[in-house]
This record gives C-alpha cells, structure tokens and sequence, in this order.
C-alpha cells in the first residue's frame, strides 16, 4: 500500500462507497511526472466504476485533488437552485467539464476557496446558502461542513461518513485493495 493510496482511503472513503459526490484532499509528492502518472492509473481504473480524479490546483511540491463520482455530481449540478446559483457567479452549467476547469480557476484566484466548493462535495444547498448568508457564522452545527438546517439529519450523515472511513481504512489495512472497496456506479 503506498501513501497515496492511504490517503485516497482516509479522505474519499465516502466517495469511493457511493454515499457521497465528492471529496477532496491535499497531497504532497516528490516528483510531479510520478504524480501524474498515479492520477492517470487511477482514473484508467477506477473510472470504469464511475469514480473519477482531478487535479484543481498543484503547487510547487503539493496537489489539490477531487476524487469524485461523475454521474453524481452531474445529477446535483443540474439541480435548478444549484444550476441558477453557479450561473449567477459565472459559472457555464450544463458542461460539467467546464465547470470543473471553472471551479479550478476559482480556486487558482482565491486566496479563500471558494464557498460554493460544497456543492461539489454533497453539501446541501441550503447549508451552503446559509454558511454565505452568514459569512461562516450561526450555524447549528459543525462536522464535515457548517450546518445550517436539519441539525439532526446531519449529524447522523457525519457518522455515516466516519463509520464508512473507519472501515474502509481497517480494511485498507487487512490488505484490501481500492478497487475492492470501490462501489460500482
């Protein structure tokens, strides 16, 4: 098991169980062309089960990854509040390719990541909607993200979530491979 493997499993588990769009995570490497190579094996694997990588912004030793399930994420980007809330800041809907080159930019030209980033990850609009409104403040509770309604409901998502990366890290551990522990779309 390699690092960035072990990392895969700590941040996207989630994602790779299907209960989750997306996920994201810091990734520190040595040599870029290795890197590259890494990304590409994984998308040559695991995209056949729907789960894809994308590099949002690299520094000069350190990459931002989304690992994220495409068919997901095109169903929650096409939501007509979510479509008419990206549209407003610019972002060209309906191609889900150029949103994500979009999102990159944003991140590229934000000394903050950008707040609708949720909306890639699961986040539901109105906790989303919310954390802007309220600048980050208020919420009702705070777990994966700032919670701003139906407190309750999330807070049992959030377990969900641990459980999920908890098992899949033991299994990662027993000797399970990620292809293993990735749900088919």
């Amino acid at each position: 098991m390699s690092t960035f493997e072990e990392e895969i499993i700590r941040h996207c588990s989630p994602t790779l169980a299907g209960i989750k769009t997306g996920n994201l995570f810091s990734y520190s490497f040595d040599d870029h062309d290795q890197l590259i190579n890494q990304i590409t094996n994984w998308n040559n694997t695991l995209n056949a089960r729907g789960v894809y990588f994308e590099r949002l912004k690299t520094n000069r030793n350190r990459v931002l990854l989304y690992v994220y399930r495409k068919n997901r994420l095109n169903r929650d980007l096409s939501c007509p509040k979510v479509e008419r809330f990206l549209n407003k800041i610019g972002y060209p809907t309906g191609d889900l390719e150029s949103c994500l080159a979009f999102l990159s930019e944003r991140i590229h030209d934000s000394a903050d990541f950008p707040h609708e980033i949720g909306l890639f990850l699961s986040y539901p609009f109105e906790d989303v909607e919310g954390f802007i409104q309220n600048e980050g403040k208020n919420c009702k509770h705070c777990g994966y993200w700032k919670v701003y309604c139906n407190a309750n409901e999330k807070i049992k998502l959030f377990s969900k979530y641990k459980k999920c990366a908890t098992k899949y890290y033991q299994c990662l551990l027993k000797g399970s491979s990620i292809i293993r522990l990735t749900v088919a779309a």
